[in-house]
């Protein structure tokens, strides 16, 4: 059916991947997502439509529907075939039950992790009843407070989807409720479902085509096919079968199109399903996008935490049981080391971080339907970007003007801000009249007080624009049309390609008529013998159609279309007022005309497009303009939005260099299934790709694409269910605004992590050392608790509102491959201190490398965590020398008490647990002591954290304390860690108590030296650590 090459190349079988980038660097290869249905399936769906509807003769139709022109089908042969086919409606997606979305909320991805802490939690508890009389409440009150954080994020997410949804579900208009049907001679008016084959259908200006039809009679009829095919322009359409292409014969309408001009009478041929736009939304539906980037990063981090968390629990599981604790006590050391690995605030802050986002961006006119979306976009290296409507302002405009020899620039701006022409001279004069006269396009009413260019217009596309520019040029056109009353008109027809029109004077002592045409600029050139310029009519030779050559041949070469304008005096004495024109069979002349000028029309690019273009650039993301537009059109609009710029390769440049065809190089028309391969190369290649689409036949792309982006004004509604954001203006600056919120966002939450993930070392090193050193515990699971819930989670939720640094568009875009949210290295940095060392020296050579290399963008830093710990245990180390070596520890003169009674009764001692000092009687004493103290230390280490962790590449003196939300959480960290200290019944309820003055002086010292020095971090982690040594 006319296929290029290329498509067919395209369509029999996949491009062999040469394992290399689009700049030609080696790249890893990525898994192909699962597919819904069967691969043949899509190849077929993906296949031109085999019909041959358009081909066959009227008659052969009729037989073969058993229906009639004028009487249509019977009653009975309409149920019957309704019992058969079914409704004219389209299946609608399968939609996910709302229990399901629950359970993916409240069980999915990192849910999952605290979820088994929990159960984990509820285990050690039950052992510890089932041995012990009165069991601590620790691991009972852990699982408690772990499931109703799951529960809590879990109610949460599904709320902010359900909004989404309910946005979603406003949207719904795309079917047509009523038709008017030809059944048995009459003419009745049904719901549009309920049209079957062989219906004959009448379908007038303003009407939705309620199913895919064959024109049988037409008069005037145009239809809108941008949805379906992209052309921008109205398509004529008649009865005569014109391409072997069903998407370009001129005798077919399609499902859901629009009349914007004329009537018609067709026959239904297809419905539902079976339409093509029921085959290119089951083409949509047959695709699934697999995880999206954050998903899988969070799912990676899951694996991450988990693998250490197990091997670090098995480890000194099996150094408890070698070192005599009984198996029991071993398993519970186990569980304890597990659960103290999961950050417990995580998923919360996690949630948070991208609702926030999600609400900043619905401020920015982008509506997210999936929060993890936010983050895709930040992700996007590629863009495939409709044209009209996203890069354009969706509205045709008169660009530039040809009269009195000379090339007139218009204002196409949207705020009429641009440059400014002569309007009071003879020429646009003349060339305004014909151009306000000629022309059946009127405003809506009801539009008072609304801008002229946002005005709505009955009427085709290129008379509004002209109607438009002659209402900012001369007022009130209306008046002038009054004014001119019309007598005759002829309107435009594909055959001539011209608009006649014949007027009243309005100058009462002029009583001739005026007679004014426009159409092709060819057709009307050949009709005229005179030229209008400068004022004066000038005969038009050889030299004067040489410049109108020149001037149409610059105007088409900018991709606009051209319009040509004459106009002729009819005199008085044989055509008075009141003459009978013949419109069928013209009694007036048409030939011997005078030529006015030429006007031509773009569909104009947004203003801020160029713009947001320039930061995509400067980010790294390449951006596609994919379009049905004629190739010189759609290359004028590149490059005045930036997309193609010096030394760039077009389609042209590509065809000369390689000696072949244009046809071969780029797709004639960017139907849906070459959408959807263009989107498939480019995800072959590597790439992240995002697309933006209005129409039906965008929806398979928008659905393949790592996230895809629908129009909110002029999207269909399949293409706004295929997609995962929704642009509320249209307006592809949008897009550039939600990449940045998306980088942020994975800024932001690298930040958190990084903040919530080096509390963990700090929790756990007292239980390593309760387990290797027989040291009493100076953190309980209770008091660990109030720093991942309580004092920790706020600050680690303010980080989502830091603010963009300096860099974020101007780095590229990140490796999914090896810029991980958090990786194997970042855990080893935080774990393994004394190793990290030796990447210090690096450090400043590994700034200067490209941000894409993953060792420049570190989760955290190397010794957050080890100074955090060495910073609590300071505090627990400082007890220590006043128990063990000041003689004023009650609990161990209880050592030199006579003997208790039964002494000779008991089992003899273990030595490896039943010390002369034993540790429970230090507890005893000093253990809420070494608790409060311990805390405190990590509450002082963890400002300095929250500080470290607020910018990953500016300095702190750039980026600034700024961020409201992040001071009110140093303070609300600082106001609860004192409320919980200082506050009655903390002592018995929290295992809290009142703090000396003296306490926090060891941990703070460092802390402070740390964010004052930066590039000394380790001289103070060293300094920390001599001093935990000298106190042990």
């Amino acid at each position: 059916h006319g296929r290029t090459d290329s498509y067919r190349v395209a369509t029999i079988g996949p491009i062999k991947d040469d394992n290399r980038t689009a700049d030609g660097q080696y790249k890893t290869r990525r898994k192909p997502p699962a597919k819904k249905r069967k691969a043949g399936d899509l190849d077929d769906l993906k296949q031109e439509l085999d019909i041959d509807f358009h081909k066959v003769t009227p008659e052969e139709l009729y037989q073969r529907f058993q229906t009639h022109p004028e009487n249509g089908l019977s009653h009975a042969k309409a149920k019957e075939n309704l019992e058969r086919d079914g409704p004219n409606a389209l299946t609608p997606p399968k939609q996910t039950p709302e229990w399901v979305k629950f359970c993916k909320n409240l069980f999915g991805g990192f849910a999952l992790l605290l979820w088994i802490g929990a159960i984990l939690c509820f285990i050690a508890y039950g052992i510890q009843a089932s041995t012990v009389e009165e069991p601590a409440d620790d691991n009972l009150y852990l699982g408690i407070v772990l499931s109703a954080v799951v529960i809590v994020t879990g109610i949460f997410s599904y709320y902010q989807e359900s909004k989404s949804s309910k946005i979603m579900e406003s949207f719904k208009n795309m079917v047509p409720q009523f038709a008017t049907v030809i059944r048995e001679g009459e003419k009745l008016t049904l719901r549009a479902e309920d049209l079957v084959l062989g219906d004959i259908v009448e379908v007038k200006f303003g009407d939705r085509i309620p199913a895919d039809i064959r024109i049988i009679e037409a008069r005037g009829f145009k239809v809108d096919n941008s949805s379906l095919t992209g052309e921008s322009e109205p398509q004529s359409r008649g009865s005569d079968f014109t391409n072997e292409n069903p998407l370009e014969t001129k005798n077919l309408g399609f499902f859901s199109t629009n009349a914007v001009e004329g009537t018609a009478k067709g026959i239904v041929i297809c419905c539902g399903d079976n339409t093509v736009m029921g085959r290119i939304a089951g083409l949509a539906s047959g695709l699934d996008t697999g995880e999206t980037p954050i998903a899988k990063e969070i799912h990676h981090f899951i694996h991450l935490i988990t693998g250490v968390a197990v091997f670090l629990g098995v480890t000194f599981f099996l150094i408890a049981f070698i070192l005599g604790y009984h198996w029991l006590d071993a398993v519970i050391f186990l569980i304890g080391i597990i659960v103290a690995n999961v950050p417990e605030g995580l998923l919360a802050t996690v949630t948070v971080c991208l609702t926030l986002t999600a609400k900043r961006m619905a401020s920015k006119n982008c509506l997210v339907k999936n929060l993890e979306a936010v983050e895709t976009l930040g992700s996007t290296s590629t863009i495939c970007s409709d044209k009209t409507g996203t890069l354009t302002q969706n509205r045709m405009t008169v660009a530039h003007m040809w009269f009195d020899n000379q090339i007139i620039e218009a204002d196409t701006t949207e705020d009429q801000s641009g440059v400014q022409y002569d309007r009071t001279s003879p020429g646009f004069k003349a060339l305004a009249k014909i151009a306000s006269l000629c022309n059946r396009a009127e405003f809506k009413g009801g539009q008072d007080g609304v801008p002229i260019l946002k005005k709505e217009v009955a009427g085709d596309a290129s008379e509004a624009a002209l109607l438009k520019c002659m209402e900012l040029a001369l007022g009130d056109v209306l008046s002038l049309r009054k004014r001119n009353k019309k007598a005759a008109e002829i309107p435009f027809n594909s055959t001539n390609k011209y608009q006649i029109s014949i007027h009243e004077s309005d100058d009462p002592s002029d009583p001739r008529q005026l007679l004014v045409m426009k159409g092709a600029p060819e057709r009307i050139l050949e009709r005229c013998s005179t030229i209008f310029i400068g004022g004066k009519e000038k005969v038009l030779d050889e030299e004067m159609k040489e410049a109108f050559n020149n001037a149409y041949l610059e105007l088409g070469g900018l991709g606009e279309r051209v319009l040509g304008f004459c106009d002729l005096q009819l005199p008085s004495d044989k055509f008075p007022i009141g003459f009978k024109f013949n419109t069928d069979d013209p009694n007036f002349p048409l030939d011997n005309l005078r030529f006015v000028g030429l006007m031509s029309m773009i569909d104009p690019p947004r203003a801020a497009v160029p713009d947001a273009v320039a930061k995509c650039r400067s980010a790294g993301i390449k951006v596609i303009m994919v379009t049905g537009d004629h190739p010189i059109t759609a290359k004028a609009i590149a490059k005045s939005v930036g997309i193609i710029s010096e030394g760039n390769e077009t389609v042209e440049d590509i065809a000369a260099r390689l000696n072949i065809p244009v046809s071969e190089v780029n797709p004639r028309e960017a139907k849906a299934a070459v959408k959807l391969i263009i989107v498939e190369g480019c995800q072959r290649l590597g790439a992240i790709v995002a697309v933006t689409g209005d129409g039906v036949n965008d929806s398979p792309a928008l659905k393949k694409a790592d996230i895809g982006v629908a129009m909110g004004i002029a999207g269909s509604d399949v293409s706004k269910q295929a997609a995962d954001m929704i642009l509320l203006d249209d307006n592809f600056a949008s897009i550039v605004t939600g990449v940045e919120e998306g980088r942020l966002i994975f800024d932001n939450l690298k930040k958190s992590i990084a903040y919530t993930l080096t509390s963990n070392i700090p929790e756990i090193s007292p239980f390593l050392a309760f387990i290797l050193c027989d040291i009493p515990l100076p953190l309980g699971t209770v008091t660990i608790l109030c720093i991942d819930l309580g004092t920790d989670m706020v600050p680690a939720i303010a980080l989502a509102y830091e603010s963009a640094e300096a860099d974020i568009m101007k780095r590229p875009p990140r490796n999914p491959f090896c810029d991980k949210l958090v990786n194997e290295r970042s855990l080893y940095r935080i774990r393994v201190p004394a190793i990290s060392l030796a990447y210090e020296e690096a450090e400043s050579d590994i700034m200067k490398r490209q941000p894409r290399n993953p060792f420049t963008d570190k989760l955290v830093n190397e010794s957050i965590g080890a100074d955090e710990a060495a910073g609590g245990m300071s505090r627990v180390s400082r007890l220590f020398v006043d128990c063990l070596v000041l003689p004023k520890v009650p609990a161990i003169s209880l050592a030199y008490e006579a003997p208790e009674s039964d002494i000779m009764k008991r089992q003899p001692r273990n030595p490896y647990t039943d010390n002369l000092v034993n540790r429970r009687l230090i507890s005893m004493a000093y253990g809420q002591i070494g608790m409060i103290q311990a805390a405190a230390g990590f509450f002082v280490y963890f400002w300095a954290d929250l500080i470290i962790c607020k910018t990953r590449r500016n300095s702190i003196v750039h980026q600034g304390m700024r961020n409201w939300a992040l001071n009110f959480g140093i303070i609300f960290e600082t106001a609860l860690a004192a409320f919980l200290s200082y506050t009655p019944g903390m002592d018995k309820g929290l295992r809290m108590y009142p703090l000396k003055c003296d306490a926090s002086i060891c941990a703070a010292t460092p802390a402070a030296g740390w964010n004052k020095r930066p590039t000394t971090k380790h001289s103070d982690l060293s300094a920390s650590l001599a001093a935990y040594n000298t106190f042990l």
